[in-house]
């Protein structure tokens, strides 16, 4: 990876980003000693501006920004850095240097889930219960999505919220794995759900069942 430190005198940003939850947590410089020591101890390491030296993030709180990656950019100026932090980021104690919570956002692990229902889809390891359903195939999975959704109607009417969110669960598990073996992905979902979501979408249906002269 080449690193321009040239343009401000032997300094890069450095846009650090929880591996996780994708928040931004802080933005500090790095020199080329800083990358190299962040590279050899895993643990991110900036030039302080102020001090004029090292500065292990974490040194004397102990709140580490444990490595995961480094990218740079286009122009191979900026990094982004991504890591697991071990307590809060601002030295003012919030999780961020905007003081904001770094929260994980439980909707990302939806495409998580995918990436992992491709990785079986792609292995098939014996003893999953994901590979069994792709042995099934699309009829079966499709049918699984079925009973399911009957069984999230029947949750929803007089059973428990608790239930509904377990079952709810199951269809969204069993429709991911149905997608996959189609081809496809959650995000494909999400984009048509987008799209419905603009004014203009199906525009011409939708006025013509207000005004009743919609035929099928």
């Amino acid at each position: 990876m080449e690193i321009d430190f040239k343009k401000m005198n032997g300094l890069v940003p450095a846009i650090i980003q929880d591996y996780k939850t994708k928040n931004v947590l802080m933005l500090g410089f790095m020199n080329e000693e800083s990358y190299n020591k962040t590279i050899e101890t895993k643990k991110v390491t900036f030039w302080s501006r102020s001090r004029n030296c090292l500065w292990t993030k974490g040194e004397t709180s102990g709140n580490f920004l444990n490595l995961v990656s480094i990218k740079v950019d286009c122009d191979n100026d900026t990094l982004l850095v991504e890591v697991i932090p071990n307590g809060p980021t601002c030295h003012k104690g919030t999780d961020t240097c905007w003081g904001e919570e770094n929260k994980y956002n439980p909707i990302l692990f939806l495409s998580e889930l995918q990436d992992f229902i491709t990785k079986r889809h792609q292995e098939m390891p014996e003893g999953s219960y994901t590979t069994a359903l792709f042995n099934k195939g699309v009829k079966r999975i499709a049918q699984k999505v079925g009973e399911e959704s009957l069984e999230t109607v029947i949750e929803a009417v007089s059973g428990t919220d608790e239930k509904l969110v377990y079952e709810a669960s199951d269809i969204l598990y069993h429709l991911i794995v149905l997608l996959e073996a189609k081809g496809l992905r959650i995000e494909d979902v999400a984009a048509e759900l987008l799209k419905r979501h603009q004014p203009d979408w199906d525009k011409d249906r939708r006025l013509a069942k207000f005004l009743g002269t919609y035929k099928r």
